[in-house]
C-alpha cells in the first residue's frame, strides 16, 4: 500500500439505521489479493488489498443485500479481480469495468455473462492519464449496444468541460460522486446549480450521492457535504444511486467507519420513500433489469 493511505476501517460499526430489505450499495471496490490479481504497473497508486470476502462481509454487516462493484484505476483495464467477485457473488453483485478501446467482442460477452453492466470513463488528471473523448464515445456505443449503461468520473473544476461531452453519450450515464462539488461554496453556487440545470436538461443523467468523506472540509459528521447530496435526492428521486466507496482508496485525511456512512442516510433521503428509490428501486432498475425489485 502506499506509504501516506490509510488502510479502510478495521471494524465498522453496526449502522443505527436499517435499510429497507434489498438494499444495493452502489459504488465500492475490490482490490487484489495483489497476489492473485496483480494491480497495474501504470497506477498512481497502490491500495491495501480488499478482496472479495471482506467485501461481502461488509455487505452483511451493513445490512445491504447487494453491490455494484466498480473497477478502480490500480486495477488499470484488467477487470479479472472485479469479473472473479462478481461470478463469486452468484448474482448479488453487478460490475462497472474500466474497457481498453480495443477490447474484442467476445472479451465483452465474457464480462456480460460475469455480471458487468457499464464502463467507467475516468477524467480525473491525478488518478490517470488523458484519454481522448472519441475514444470514450466509441466505446459507449459499443457497451449501449449491449445494454450496458456508463459511468463518469470527473472534478468540479473540469465540469465545464465534461458536462457537454456528457450530453453527447448514448443511454444511461451516471455521474460519480456528485462531481466532486466544492463544498466550501455552499449547494446554492453557481457550479453546483450548474450540475442541477444539467441533470434536469437531461433525464438520461444519473448521479451518486455518495463518498461525503471525499468531498468535506469540516470532516466527520459531514455536515458540509449532506445539503448537496439532500437537494439531489430531493430534486431527482429517481435517478440518484447510493454506495459506501469501500475501501475508500486514496483517503489521507481519516479513514471514514462504513457504519456512520450509513447512518447518513436519513439525513440526505429524508422519507421511506425516498430511500426506498435510493437504495432499492434505482439500483434495481440499472443493474437488475430483468428482476421485479424485489429482494433476494
Amino acid at each position: 500500500m502506499s506509504a501516506d493511505y490509510l488502510p479502510f476501517h478495521p471494524a465498522p460499526k453496526k449502522p443505527d439505521f436499517v435499510v429497507p430489505p434489498g438494499a444495493v450499495d452502489a459504488h465500492c471496490h475490490v482490490f487484489g489479493p495483489a497476489a492473485v490479481f496483480p494491480f497495474a504497473a501504470e497506477r498512481k497508486y497502490t491500495p491495501v488489498d480488499a478482496p472479495k470476502e471482506q467485501l461481502f462481509a461488509l455487505r452483511d454487516h451493513l445490512g445491504f443485500s447487494r453491490n455494484v462493484i466498480v473497477q478502480a484505476s490500480c486495477h488499470g483495464r484488467d477487470n479479472r479481480a472485479l469479473a472473479d467477485a462478481l461470478i463469486a457473488s452468484q448474482g448479488l453483485a453487478r460490475g462497472v469495468s474500466v474497457l481498453d478501446p480495443e477490447i474484442g467482442d467476445d472479451e465483452l460477452a465474457e464480462l456480460d455473462r460475469a455480471g458487468v453492466r457499464a464502463a467507467r470513463f475516468n477524467f480525473v488528471k491525478r488518478l490517470v492519464d488523458n484519454a481522448p473523448k472519441d475514444v470514450f464515445r466509441k466505446i459507449a456505443a459499443r457497451v449501449t449496444a449491449l445494454g450496458w449503461h456508463t459511468v463518469v468520473y470527473f472534478e468540479a473544476a473540469d465540469q465545464d468541460e465534461i458536462l457537454p461531452f456528457l450530453a453527447t453519450l448514448p443511454g444511461v450515464v451516471v455521474i460519480d460522486h456528485m462531481g466532486r462539488p466544492d463544498v466550501t461554496q455552499g449547494c446554492e453556487a453557481p457550479a453546483f446549480e450548474a450540475l442541477v440545470r444539467f441533470l434536469a436538461a437531461h433525464p438520461n443523467i444519473w448521479v451518486k450521492v455518495s463518498c461525503p468523506e471525499r468531498l468535506t472540509v469540516a470532516g466527520p459528521p459531514y455536515d458540509d457535504v449532506v445539503p448537496f447530496a439532500r437537494k439531489l435526492v430531493e430534486r431527482f428521486p429517481e435517478r440518484v444511486l447510493w454506495g459506501t466507496d469501500w475501501p475508500h482508496p486514496n483517503m489521507k485525511s481519516h479513514m471514514p467507519d462504513d457504519g456512520a456512512l450509513v447512518d447518513l442516510i436519513p439525513r440526505i433521503a429524508e422519507t421511506e420513500a425516498l430511500r426506498q428509490a435510493l437504495l432499492v428501486d434505482n439500483p434495481m432498475r440499472l443493474y437488475w433489469p430483468e428482476e421485479d425489485g424485489e429482494p433476494a
